[in-house]
């Protein structure tokens, strides 16, 4: 374990964004690595590859993207955190799904590869997304397992490789590490018989308090409700792959996911940023300033 006065001895790093064309792009603290914190957006990317192939309307496949979320968040590196941002679309293919997550329904080939497909993907919301909406399929065609085994070597691998790189470093600097996995939702949920139920500001997701230190999910709760936002915790979102794969408690590996809702910050049908995004952005910012601080109590101490 780093020796209790390592949050004041910054971990060198290189200033400039490192950016993998289309993939990622990993934002370092200019000023070191200050905090053992690492922010990551994997579904607010907006670059669709050449080879994606969809059939979908542009403007109704867009609405899976975690939009602006990267921009929330960009002020991380300034607070001495290290940011992750996935580059291309969630409906390309998801960072926050297992690999063998696959609904093999979708190609037009035997899968060669394990395949564990779970309710999500039951839903069109696996791996590799079979719908944007439940009446709007992604494809018009069935895939082949190759552009699928390509989509998983060039975009989901190195996002997982990336993001496990700078959620150790920090461990190994720090002897602790806090990741917080960021989201968007829509702003209401649509029940049965068509009712919509508004939904509250943010949801943090915590697997049902077994991701991180149950301290770490209610300082950020008071901290946003602070701030005058409504918040849920675990209801309806509790986290999946990403927090179930770096949040270990036990080894002073905490991840906490949040979703921020859309209405706050941006106009959902014409997906468009709102008066409130400079707002939001500004609070945002104190956010993640509140939550560099509290991790680099925890490891003064």
């Amino acid at each position: 374990m780093a020796e209790t006065h390592a949050a004041y001895q910054p971990l060198p790093l290189p200033a400039a964004a490192l950016t993998v064309p289309g993939v990622l792009a990993r934002h370092e603290p200019p000023q070191g690595l200050t905090a053992p914190l690492v922010v990551d957006s994997p579904h607010s990317g907006r670059y669709y590859p050449d080879d994606f192939g969809y059939a979908a309307p542009l403007d109704i496949l867009r609405r899976a993207e975690d939009a602006f979320v990267d921009e929330l968040f960009a002020s991380a590196p300034r607070h001495g955190a290290a940011l992750l941002v996935a580059l291309f679309p969630r409906s390309y293919i998801d960072p926050n799904r297992h690999e063998h997550d696959l609904d093999t329904g979708l190609l037009g080939e035997p899968w060669p590869y394990p395949a564990r497909p779970s309710e999500r993907s039951a839903r069109g919301l696996g791996l590799v997304r079979r719908l944007v909406r439940r009446d709007v399929p992604v494809y018009d065609r069935l895939l082949s397992a190759a552009e699928v085994a390509a989509r998983i070597a060039r975009c989901h691998r190195p996002y997982h490789s990336a993001l496990a790189e700078l959620i150790g470093r920090a461990h190994r600097h720090f002897g602790a590490v806090w990741h917080l996995n960021c989201h968007s939702m829509r702003s209401h949920a649509r029940l049965s018989g068509g009712r919509r139920v508004p939904r509250a500001d943010f949801v943090l997701g915590d697997l049902d308090g077994t991701s991180c230190d149950p301290a770490f999910t209610r300082f950020v709760a008071e901290t946003l409700r602070g701030f005058g936002y409504s918040v849920a915790v675990n209801r309806p979102f509790k986290g999946a792959e990403l927090v179930r794969r770096h949040g270990r408690p036990a080894e002073r590996r905490h991840s906490l996911q949040i979703e921020v809702n859309r209405k706050l910050y941006m106009d959902e049908a014409s997906f468009e940023r709102n008066q409130n995004f400079p707002k939001l952005k500004r609070d945002l910012d104190a956010l993640v300033a509140a939550i560099a601080g509290f991790v680099r109590e925890r490891v003064a101490t």
